[in-house]
């Protein structure tokens, strides 16, 4: 891969990186830090019916499970823009094959070729 393309893949990266910690911020402001009465904008002193926080705390889960989804994601770019800076992104790291321009341009932190991804989700990939 040459340098052009290295720099392409890696403002890619950042760019993705950036949209992810704007999502992990909404949902730390935004569901995580809000109290149950705040997120509700209830600032009454009565207590909160059973069945809205039991709403409150599914939207929190949930909420939760997307955050959680992100941060893998972002550990995964990462991981990217490491084998950027050390030379080794766009190989696979399953055969040692070139990784082919297309699969990165969609899945730019993609460690994998398609053929070994699909062997790893078959569970067949040896490492």
């Amino acid at each position: 891969m040459n340098k052009r393309d290295l720099k392409h893949f890696e403002e890619r990266l950042i760019e993705e990186r950036m949209k992810l910690l704007k999502e992990l911020g909404y949902f730390e402001d935004k569901i995580f830090n809000n109290s149950q009465r705040d997120a509700a904008g209830d600032l009454s002193a009565y207590s909160v019916h059973m069945a809205d926080q039991a709403s409150d705390a599914q939207e929190r889960e949930k909420a939760y499970h997307m955050a959680s989804a992100e941060g893998r994601l972002l550990y995964h770019i990462d991981e990217a823009l490491v084998r950027v800076r050390d030379g080794s992104y766009g190989c696979c790291q399953g055969c040692e094959k070139t990784i082919k321009k297309p699969r990165l341009e969609v899945v730019p932190h993609a460690r994998l070729c398609i053929e070994c991804k699909k062997a790893e989700e078959n569970g067949s990939l040896e490492r």
